[in-house]
């Protein structure tokens, strides 16, 4: 399991270098192989890039269990608030596929 968080980690750092914000980073948007290995992938298309600062536009949804708290509050979304989603998808990762936050709403989280 640490392997695959390893590779997913990769995979992020790669886009954050790259100045590119992933915006909806969780388990379902990551792709494995046969041998384990794995590739981040499911990008968004409704925002516009600005210095590594992804603004959305338009009443796009929001994966709420996954996002930051801040990009939530200001739909502004950074490398920083995918962290914050690595974190959740390690979560994912080692509770085996368990929901995040599944014992609340989306309201209540």
């Amino acid at each position: 399991l640490v392997a695959m968080l390893r590779g997913i980690a990769a995979g992020m750092r790669y886009l954050a270098e790259a100045g590119f914000v992933h915006r909806d980073l969780a388990a379902r948007n990551i792709l494995v192989d046969a041998h384990l290995v794995c590739k981040v992938g499911e990008f968004w298309g409704n925002f516009g890039m600005f210095w590594g600062i992804l603004l959305v536009f338009g009443g796009g949804k929001i994966p709420i269990r996954w996002t930051a708290p801040e990009a939530i509050a200001f739909r502004t979304f950074t490398s920083a608030s995918d962290a914050w989603s690595y974190g959740i998808v390690m979560w994912e990762v080692l509770s085996f596929g368990e929901r995040p936050y599944w014992d609340m709403s989306n309201q209540d989280v």
